[in-house]
């Protein structure tokens, strides 16, 4: 397993095309019907979360919340890897930017703020410089 060194120099953060929304939806299958196919879905005790792009969500009559600029962080974490999520979170804390961390079995995504993205994606190549 890399070391968190190793991770944060290897960083390679990329900015998905797109602007992205938090909405709840009733069932996955009325969405993919829809021809609708979110980039995340959580499923919680009060429902179910989509992550959709904001057109998707608008096409869907859909209510959402906190727009949001998707980064991929481009390097390939192991799921139990220690620290990866808590160094990019407080680079970006100290920096007034919130991010909801998303972890695929390939790599880390975050949603930030869709006004603060240029900002997000300069924090964390300068974490990835200072790693190196």
């Amino acid at each position: 397993m890399a070391s968190l060194g190793e991770l944060l120099a290897t960083l390679h953060p990329e900015l998905v095309d797109g602007r992205f929304v938090f909405t709840s939806v009733a069932s996955l299958a009325e969405v993919l019907a829809a021809g609708v196919e979110p980039v995340v879905t959580v499923r919680e005790l009060e429902g179910l979360t989509a992550i959709m792009t904001v057109e998707e969500a608008a096409r869907l009559g859909l209510d959402s919340s906190f727009e949001a600029a998707m980064i991929s962080l481009g390097v390939s974490s192991e799921l139990d890897a220690v620290g990866l999520t808590a160094a990019v979170s407080t680079a970006l804390a100290e920096i007034g930017i919130a991010a909801n961390v998303v972890a695929g079995l390939h790599h880390d995504h975050l949603f930030v703020p869709a006004d603060r993205s240029a900002a997000a994606l300069a924090a964390l190549r300068s974490l990835s410089t200072d790693a190196g």
